[in-house]
Parts: structure tokens; C-alpha cells; sequence
């Protein structure tokens, strides 16, 4: 039988954005047709995004995006400040970049394997992708630790998130994490299903040794406090990769605010990098075109890319970039917004 190091030998490498530049290519293949246009049309919107100084950025992630290469090119839209808010599944948070910013790897593995064997060496396999199970136990205890220190109560996952950050800041780790990076710049991250990955385990085992007293997330404490967020902007623009959750949590504030009394605008820009089938019905591959009949999403500026986002996001971060429309936006350091005692807007 293999050994466990046998598997686990050539760690994936982060691609970097900045160590090329793409906008001479999605120039070109802005007179080209299919995806290639589409690609260059949504590198021109968001663009336009950071060249609007009225417009709050909010970043969706869904799908094993971190494991897969594209950390840096998550964490340079957060510290070049193309990015405000970050909406994201668990697992690209926790299990992935938070568990890389202990000092774990992903490895660079095959889907053609026995995975019965993967199971008995206790690795986890995501697609061509290996990681040890071991590790993740590991930041499973490191969540649970974090919550035994927190005061008992109910928080956002933003405000456990923003935990998580500290805890990487005051032991020297995760240079490159989005969770620090986050921490350090008060950008709030939203994980609207947060029991859904190593959070999740982490948290059940401090509520179960805590059953009186322990730490709870409260998912529409994260609704209301994004909502927050989209009252008090004056226009708003997505960058969604994939879909799920964090995109129709990110796209329903505009009904939120609605419900509230607000009329806020609709999402003026939106960009989304999407391989779901838009014909089965999911929200995942629903058009944003289709959005605005729900009054989530402005027509006009708005662009579907039908890609892997491996192979496409590295160009649009890159594009963005080195345009560098990016150096005249402020940071908006919306964490502390957040966390600043204020009363609640009225209508």
C-alpha cells in the first residue's frame, strides 16, 4: 500500500496576477466572438466599477477556487482595493485559504486514482487535488479554539471571520490569506452557510463542550449587516465566480432593502464567471439579465463569462490591474462601519 507522503508531494502553486500583464490580450479578444469577447466586455465593466466612486465592490465566491491556484489573485483585489465586501462559501474561507494561512498545503494530485485507498491514508481529494484530512482536523480545533475564547453570544460570520483574522495577525501567520488581509483592511467577509465546511465541525465541537455557554452565527445578523451595506451605498457592483449561495445572498439585498422600506437601486454592475447550465433553472447559471426581472440587477452593465475560472480569472485580475484605474480608490474599511454603535436607518 502507498504511503501517505506518496501522494502528498508537489504542493499547488498560486498563480500571480501581477507577473504578467493580460490587457493587451482582452483588448484583442474584445473583436473576437464567444467567451473571448464576453471576457474582455467583463474585464471593461468592472473597469468601470473602480472608476465609479459611488460604487461599493462586492466579491462573490463559490466553487474550490483557493485550492485551486487562484489565492493571490483574490487577495491582490483586497489589498489593491478592488475590492469592498467579499461574500464566499465556507470552504474557499475556512478549509482552504484559512487552512493554507496555518501552513498547510493543497497538492496537486489526479482524478484517477483509488480513492478507497485515499480514505484509508485519510486524504481528501477535490477533483485533480489532494489534501491531507489530518490538516484539516487541525483547523476544525483551530475554529473551535477561536470560539472558546470569544465571549458566549451570537455573532455574524463577518464577526467570527474578523476573529479568525486576528488570530492569524497575532501569531505571525497567513501573510498571503484572505482572511488576514481582510482582517488588516476591515474588509468584511459574509460565509452566509458557515456551518457548511471546517467552521461548522469546529463550532459543534465548542458548542458541544460549551452546551450552556458557547458561541452561535447568526446568518441574518450577516443578511441585515449586508444589507446595511447596500443602503448606505450609492450604487453597487458584483464579481461573482460561480454562483450558489453567495451569489443570490449578495444579489438579494436590493430585496431586502426593499421589504425595509428603501428603494434602493438595483445593482448597477455585474460581472459573473459561471459554468452552470442557465436551462436546469439554478440560480448558479440564472442570467443576470434574468435577475432584473427580480429587481436584483441593473441591464447595461452587466456580462456573463461561460468558463472554468482558472483558466479565465488570472487574465481579468491581471487586466484590472495593470489598467490601474484601481490607485484613486480609497479603502472603505467597512468592517469598523459595521461595528461603529449606530442607530439603524429609518426610511
Amino acid at each position: 500500500m502507498a504511503r501517505k507522503e506518496d501522494y502528498l508531494r508537489e504542493p499547488v502553486r498560486h498563480i500571480d496576477p501581477k507577473s504578467f500583464n493580460a490587457v493587451p490580450i482582452l483588448e484583442a479578444m474584445a473583436s473576437m466572438s464567444y467567451q473571448a469577447r464576453n471576457l474582455a466586455r467583463a474585464a471593461q465593466i468592472y473597469e468601470r466599477m473602480l472608476g465609479d466612486p459611488d460604487c461599493t465592490i462586492i466579491l462573490c465566491l463559490a466553487g474550490s477556487l483557493i485550492n485551486a491556484g487562484l489565492k493571490l489573485c483574490f487577495v491582490d483585489l483586497l489589498r489593491h482595493n478592488m475590492v469592498d465586501v467579499v461574500v464566499a462559501t465556507g470552504a474557499n474561507i475556512v478549509d482552504q485559504d484559512f487552512l493554507e494561512a496555518l501552513g498547510f498545503k493543497h497538492y496537486i494530485g489526479s482524478p484517477e486514482v483509488d480513492d478507497n485507498e485515499l480514505r484509508a491514508l485519510r486524504i481528501d481529494r477535490i477533483y485533480d487535488t489532494f489534501l491531507d484530512e489530518d490538516d484539516l482536523r487541525v483547523c476544525d480545533h483551530t475554529v473551535a479554539e477561536i470560539a472558546d475564547r470569544l465571549p458566549p453570544g451570537v455573532y455574524s460570520s463577518r464577526e467570527f471571520v474578523r476573529e479568525m483574522g486576528r488570530y492569524l495577525v497575532e501569531r505571525g501567520l497567513g501573510q498571503d490569506s484572505l482572511v488576514r488581509v481582510a482582517y488588516e483592511k476591515a474588509i468584511p467577509i459574509f460565509i452566509p452557510a458557515f456551518s457548511d465546511c471546517s467552521a461548522g465541525f469546529g463550532l459543534v465541537l465548542h458548542q458541544w463542550r460549551n452546551p450552556e455557554r458557547h458561541v452561535a452565527i447568526d446568518s441574518v445578523k450577516d443578511f441585515r449587516e449586508l444589507t446595511r451595506i447596500k443602503i448606505a451605498a450609492k450604487e453597487t457592483g458584483l464579481v461573482m465566480v460561480g454562483g450558489g449561495v453567495p451569489k443570490n445572498f449578495a444579489q438579494d439585498v436590493t430585496v431586502a432593502a426593499d421589504v425595509l422600506g428603501f428603494p434602493v437601486p438595483m445593482h448597477k454592475y455585474a460581472i459573473q464567471i459561471t459554468t452552470a447550465d442557465v436551462r436546469d433553472g439554478g440560480l448558479s447559471g440564472s442570467t443576470l439579465k434574468e435577475a432584473s426581472s427580480w429587481g436584483k440587477v441593473a441591464q447595461g452593465f452587466s456580462e456573463m463569462v461561460w468558463a472554468e475560472a482558472t483558466l479565465v480569472l488570472p487574465l481579468l485580475v491581471s487586466y484590472v490591474y495593470h489598467k490601474g484605474t484601481w490607485r484613486a480608490r480609497a479603502e472603505k474599511r467597512l468592517s469598523e462601519w459595521l461595528d461603529a454603535p449606530a442607530p439603524l436607518p429609518t426610511p
